[in-house]
């Protein structure tokens, strides 16, 4: 809770030493800060009957497991359990649109496909993996405009994320065929989760930068009688235009994942820290570096490739978890 703390009170500094810059300019996305770092989702709205397209390709890799915010070896989970996970590699593709129907109402839809690789050890030392892929969610929102000015903006995301993603994904295992797989190897959540944020974005003449808070919260219980946590997003950024054609970014990202309800009845919480929904919520700062490349005209005029690499500075667990290790996000973007 203290660095949720401390978090928020940079970023407030971070907005407000930036809002009143000097340097004035009008407010233009076609330039290549014009869109914060491309892990940043719903971060800019559309004038009216433009469309947006966009293709994401999000890898996140994690290697071993904490215990709160400390290294857990093998040994200290095998005390309690049979199996520990190792290694993990998380793929996620996501197209996107966006259309905006007005100047102050912009709609987005996000489709998203998973792959999954998880490496595992018994406690009798076998060595063994586990896999998934398919369909996830599909996000839905309505970006609303709150505020304009010449070098300034603020508007709202409300959205739900519709429950697509399969959450009976299953492989064989050394101590069962067919297993259910763990909650963070399944593909979805299983329920209508609805979705409200807050941007604000500023810009001068060789610079931008922006906020977003983002919540999405989880309803109900889905049909493996479990519900996973809701998750707050806070995070803050700042891009240097180069040229007309380049940007560079860096950023802050706070992320509080709140622990699972319930549990799935197919998995035993004593196999692995994974199956213990005890073993769930954490709370991660990430520091992250990026790069735009913006094509201002010509036939590919509008066309926009970004990449951002996200690295762990804190994070802290309930129980013992995975230990993220960095995430990566490369994009591609086009407006008619």
């Amino acid at each position: 809770m203290k660095n949720y703390h401390t978090f928020i009170l940079l970023l407030i500094i971070i907005i407000t030493s930036t809002a009143f810059s000097q340097e004035q300019a009008h407010w233009s996305a076609a330039r290549p800060d014009g869109h914060a770092p491309i892990s940043v989702m719903g971060d800019h709205t559309h004038h009216k009957n433009e469309v947006m397209f966009s293709y994401k390709y999000m890898p996140m890799w994690m290697e071993g497991s904490l215990s709160g915010r400390n290294a857990a070896s093998d040994g200290t989970i095998f005390e309690n359990y049979m199996a520990a996970p190792k290694k993990m590699h998380m793929e996620m593709h996501m197209l996107g649109a966006m259309y905006a129907t007005s100047n102050n109402i912009t709609l987005m839809v996000m489709a998203h496909y998973l792959s999954n690789s998880m490496d595992l050890k018994t406690k009798m030392g076998m060595d063994f993996g586990t896999q998934s892929k398919g369909f996830g969610d599909i996000s839905i929102a309505a970006l609303f405009n709150l505020l304009k000015l010449t070098d300034q903006s603020v508007h709202a995301m409300l959205g739900v994320s519709i429950p697509t993603g399969d959450i009976d994904q299953r492989g064989n295992t050394p101590m069962m065929a067919n297993a259910q797989l763990a909650y963070s190897m399944q593909l979805g959540s299983g329920t209508w989760d609805p979705i409200l944020g807050v941007t604000y974005l500023g810009q001068s003449d060789k610079f931008s930068w922006g906020a977003q808070l983002k919540q999405m919260l989880r309803l109900g219980e889905n049909s493996e009688t479990y519900l996973l946590g809701n998750q707050f997003r806070a995070g803050s950024w700042a891009a240097i235009k180069l040229n007309k054609n380049f940007s560079f970014s860096g950023s802050l990202r706070y992320t509080n994942l709140s622990r699972i309800k319930g549990a799935d009845k197919d998995m035993n919480p004593g196999m692995m820290p994974l199956f213990n929904t005890e073993n769930s919520g954490r709370n991660q700062t990430d520091a992250g570096i990026g790069i735009n490349f913006y094509i201002p005209k010509g036939s590919l005029k509008n066309l926009r490739f970004a990449s951002e690499l996200l690295l762990p500075v804190t994070q802290s667990v309930n129980g013992i978890q995975m230990k993220n290790t960095s995430l990566a996000t490369f994009g591609v973007q086009y407006t008619l």
